[in-house]
């Protein structure tokens, strides 16, 4: 059971002081055109909340979320109606559709033009988390929050698929970089988006094809995200696994090498994880974009 002791919340023993709770409300404000359960989704990776296994404590988190309301403090979105209430998301079932297509090889003038286009029905973004968990070295996991899909095409022809999402809460050689307090990048990190997946499918070989992408991708992301999300976002981030890629796609993009991840973080409260450090990239959006995520005056969230 929740309780409210003087200056905390408590909801299943944990406390949250007033600070955590002003973020969750600004939170649920950003993303006013998300379900409850993606919103709990959301508020618990950004809290690191999770059950003992790792797993988000999405029931815990929505109850938080309902008390809140009650209390005046946010409001949440209508209650919709959910298909699947195992508590965990859909497996990705793979079919015919997605299977491995006839080779595609040639040089990028022999498929221009080459574009990227939005992904926003429900039929084709089932289609995307398809092709992402059949091909790509780290499957389809979900995007939480913020998030924007696309299909790479040439003609009718699809070549790949990329997911921007949101950035990772905490990263020490880009918040140097940046040069932003706790405060500010807890404010302004929606302002900064994470290419989360970047995939061209094995049955295309076209060379060059990967920073062609990525150079329209840095090109169009923000009159896309304006027009899907309601702001402009100022920096593009990604992390690439130096074991298997070098990255040289994003640097011949214009992508900026950081240095490397710790290969160290904190999975939830007492619990920490190794990895292999990620090299990490970004890619400026606006040329005084590292002035602008150390303001306070940012504005121009989604509103509906």
């Amino acid at each position: 059971m929740g309780r409210i002791d003087a200056g905390e919340w408590i909801q299943c023993g944990r406390g949250f002081s007033a600070q955590e709770i002003i973020e969750i409300c600004e939170t649920v404000a950003w993303l006013p055109g998300l379900a409850r359960r993606e919103l709990a989704a959301t508020v618990c990776e950004h809290l690191d909340w999770h059950t003992a296994s790792g797993t988000p404590k999405l029931q815990a988190c929505q109850k938080l979320l309902e008390r809140l309301e009650a209390a005046g403090r946010l409001e949440l979105p209508a209650l919709r109606r959910q298909p699947n209430h195992s508590g965990q998301r859909a497996d990705v079932c793979l079919g015919e559709r997605t299977a491995t297509d006839r080779l595609l090889a040639g040089s990028l003038r022999d498929f221009a033009p080459v574009c990227l286009e939005a992904v926003t029905e429900a039929s084709e973004v089932g289609l995307w988390n398809e092709y992402v968990e059949r091909f790509h070295p780290l499957g389809y996991k979900g995007a939480f929050g913020y998030r924007l899909r696309y299909f790479i095409y040439s003609g009718s022809q699809r070549l790949g698929c990329v997911l921007l999402a949101g950035a990772a809460r905490a990263i020490a050689v880009r918040d140097r970089w940046i040069g932003w307090n706790k405060r500010t990048r807890l404010h302004n990190l929606p302002w900064v988006i994470n290419n989360s997946r970047l995939l061209i499918f094995p049955h295309v070989q076209i060379p060059y094809l990967a920073s062609h992408v990525l150079g329209q991708l840095a090109r169009r992301v923000t009159a896309d995200w304006k027009r899907q999300w309601g702001f402009v976002p100022l920096l593009l981030e990604t992390f690439v696994d130096p074991t298997q890629f070098a990255g040289t796609c994003y640097r011949a993009a214009g992508w900026e090498l950081l240095g490397e991840t710790s290969g160290r973080g904190l999975a939830r409260p007492g619990k920490h994880y190794n990895s292999t450090p990620r090299l990490v990239l970004i890619k400026p959006l606006h040329e005084d974009y590292r002035r602008l995520l150390c303001t306070e005056s940012l504005s121009g969230r989604p509103m509906q």
